[in-house]
């Protein structure tokens, strides 16, 4: 089949999902639909092909970042490129394009310090998506549909916007995935989870697991106070009850006692504020750690949200209803609370990063959703 036949075809399959009951590789109360979820991941093994552009100059492309809370752009790029499944040499068997670009390393490279412009970036990105359309047929052929990037610093949305294709027709896989500036367009574009890497070669060095009878504490949070969220949630719960254990930064005399991480493996429920963007490395760190995520920051799309049930493993807060925290959560019952904290434990291989990528993980996830939501893009020009 053309790659064209071939999306047709998988789309048909998918709304025609053979029943999934009892997958042992995959947890029925994670999913929307897990159905629809394995046919599309057993086709996207079978069918999908990626052609990544080799143009593009170190260190903004081919560059990946490994450390830090932007590791997850860096992350993907290197597995995308080592990868031998899914890619091709050959463009006229691909499905989907690649640009590999970073938006950390074009940062680091373009924006001048202190001057809180990020026109320079988009400007840039603009130049190399033109040189890209202006050198190969395959930009022009769909209007960028076909294509899509992978961006997870808190800028990665505004690096699109001096580009009208790139904006408004490229799969973006993002973690700032703000459905309010009309950047991020639900359907289309992916919320990308935000991961800390520490230590590059030990990528699940903080994964555990712990048992609910050893959570004495009710809710955590620390971190630095920045946006307009976490302000307000200290503002009600910054030392005004035992159960809440909400600090800015951990203070030395309670990290003595106990470090950031056990204190997310000590507590029933972790708290993820919005900083100065939507998104906190906090829901995956939660993750890791089997704490039920809080999420608070309207406007997120949550990762993976066109494939993720994330009422069965988080919970999410208006930011209006912080000063009611306490009692949303202690509302929860018992057996609904035990439920969430199985479904996080399930979760956790989903949201793992492997030095050579696994079934299911999160490498695959991600690449998962662009088929997904590409997929849906030609339900949507068939109509």
């Amino acid at each position: 089949m053309s790659p064209d036949e071939a999306l047709a075809y998988a789309k048909k399959e998918i709304e025609n999902a053979p029943l999934v009951v009892d997958d042992p590789d995959l947890y029925a109360p994670l999913f929307r639909n897990v159905s629809a979820f394995k046919r599309s991941y057993e086709l996207m093994e079978r069918i999908l092909k990626v052609y990544i552009y080799q143009d593009g100059q170190a260190p903004i492309f081919h560059t990946p970042d490994l450390k830090g809370i932007y590791a997850s752009e860096g992350w993907f790029l290197k597995l995308m490129e080592e990868d031998r499944r899914f890619t091709v040499k050959d463009p006229s068997k691909a499905h989907l394009f690649y640009l590999p670009y970073s938006s950390r390393q074009l940062q680091l490279a373009i924006y001048v310090p202190g001057s809180h412009n990020l026109r320079p970036l988009s400007l840039f990105l603009r130049d190399y998506v033109n040189a890209i359309a202006a050198k190969y047929p395959f930009w022009n052929r769909t209007r960028g549909r076909d294509h899509f990037l992978v961006a997870c610093h808190d800028w990665g949305p505004y690096t699109t916007t001096a580009h009208e294709e790139l904006l408004k027709n490229t799969i973006k896989a993002l973690c700032n995935a703000d459905s309010s500036e009309g950047i991020f367009i639900r359907g289309r574009d992916v919320s990308l989870p935000e991961t800390t890497i520490r230590t590059p070669n030990r990528p699940q060095r903080y994964v555990g697991k712990r048992r609910v009878s050893q959570r004495p504490f009710l809710a955590f949070f620390a971190g630095n106070v920045h946006g307009r969220v976490r302000p307000i949630l200290l503002k009600y719960w910054d030392g005004k009850d035992d159960d809440m254990r909400i600090y800015g930064p951990l203070p030395n005399r309670v990290s003595r006692q106990m470090s950031y991480v056990e204190h997310m493996k000590s507590s029933k429920f972790c708290i993820c504020p919005m900083g100065y963007e939507v998104n906190s490395p906090r829901i995956v760190e939660a993750i890791y750690s089997e704490c039920v995520p809080v999420i608070i920051a309207d406007n997120f799309v949550l990762p993976f949200d066109e494939v993720l049930n994330w009422s069965a493993f988080s919970v999410v807060i208006a930011e209006k209803d912080i000063p009611n925290l306490k009692n949303i959560l202690s509302g929860i019952s018992l057996r609904r609370y035990l439920a969430m904290h199985t479904c996080v434990s399930m979760l956790q291989k989903h949201f793992l990063w492997h030095a050579k990528p696994l079934k299911y993980d999160l490498f695959h996830m991600v690449l998962h959703s662009i088929w997904f939501n590409r997929l849906k893009q030609i339900e949507v020009q068939e109509q």
